[in-house]
């Protein structure tokens, strides 16, 4: 049997751990806390799609707090990549092809909204629907973060990380979720022809445009990075999977938590879920340093 492609995560130690890297077209979730160095594993994966892929990967930051992560520091910092925000939308019937420059924005930060779906929603005689208020705000978020995945796929891109997602008791009552969900189905996989006849309009004017960038969405890898509660590997290992939680229909599950060594706290990795391919059940201790992660 041939061997299945893989999608490097650009550090080396964790693709031998997931048996070559990730398998193209899927979903991987990686949880832990604030300050484990989730930001700084996915912006290596990020950065490593212009050497594995030839075009940088994309990166969405959905905190809503401003760049609380430090993504354009880290960036700049790690790899002297100078991380620009996306601001190109494309507005029913506008012209929809962005200018040069923008196609080297790899940042977004257009779906700022925290906490539960009820606070952007409002009682009916039926149960609860979204705001209209709250309804035509992400309506106009959508202008540009649609575009924003187009073009960059059109353009090679082949992988995505999103960051910025907050811990919250129930992942079935999580804004972010609903919308990482909503995104996840209808652009991050949405057929390339489809997609493109939705914002490029009138299509019989950008149908050659439309034709010429067409990509295969099952080629997009997602990386998802969801803050915890639990600090603690061990805590991370045992914790439970509610309803709603996004790590039961994702292909592969990696964790990040800290544990006392002696007189110190060290920071483990390990993978918990690979559909579709072998793997290792070790974990690894890692560093985080001046050049990014380093694993032992």
């Amino acid at each position: 049997m041939a061997e299945r492609q893989r999608v490097s995560s650009g550090l080396p130690k964790l693709d031998e751990m997931l048996g070559g890297g990730l398998l193209p077209g899927t979903l991987a979730v990686v949880y832990g806390a604030t300050g484990i160095g989730k930001t700084q594993f996915g912006l290596t994966m990020a950065h490593h799609g212009r050497a594995a892929d030839g075009a940088l990967g994309l990166v969405l930051d959905m905190n809503g707090r401003g760049d609380s992560q430090q993504h354009v520091a880290y960036a700049q910092r790690l790899f002297d990549w100078p991380l620009r925000r996306w601001e190109h939308a494309v507005l029913p019937m506008s012209p929809p092809l962005p200018p040069d420059d923008a196609l080297r924005a790899h940042y977004s930060d257009a779906l700022p909204w925290i906490g539960r779906l009820k606070d952007y929603q409002a009682p009916t005689r039926d149960g609860w629907e979204f705001d209209w208020n709250w309804k035509s705000t992400y309506a106009r978020a959508l202008y540009t973060i649609r575009p924003f995945f187009y073009f960059h796929f059109g353009n090679r891109a082949r992988r995505v990380v999103v960051d910025g997602v907050e811990p919250v008791e129930n992942p079935a009552e999580s804004i972010q979720l609903y919308i990482f969900n909503e995104l996840y189905q209808k652009v991050i996989h949405r057929d390339a022809e489809t997609l493109g006849m939705e914002i490029c309009l009138p299509v019989w004017r950008y149908r050659d445009f439309i034709d010429s960038h067409r990509y295969d969405h099952r080629e997009i890898t997602t990386l998802l990075l969801m803050t915890t509660e639990e600090t603690r590997l061990e805590d991370l290992i045992s914790r439970k999977v509610e309803a709603g939680d996004i790590g039961a229909v994702a292909n592969t599950i990696i964790l990040m938590g800290r544990e006392r060594v002696g007189n110190r706290l060290g920071r483990f990795c390990c993978v918990v879920k690979h559909r579709g391919s072998a793997t290792t059940d070790a974990i690894v201790e890692y560093r985080i340093t001046d050049q990014g992660l380093e694993f032992s």
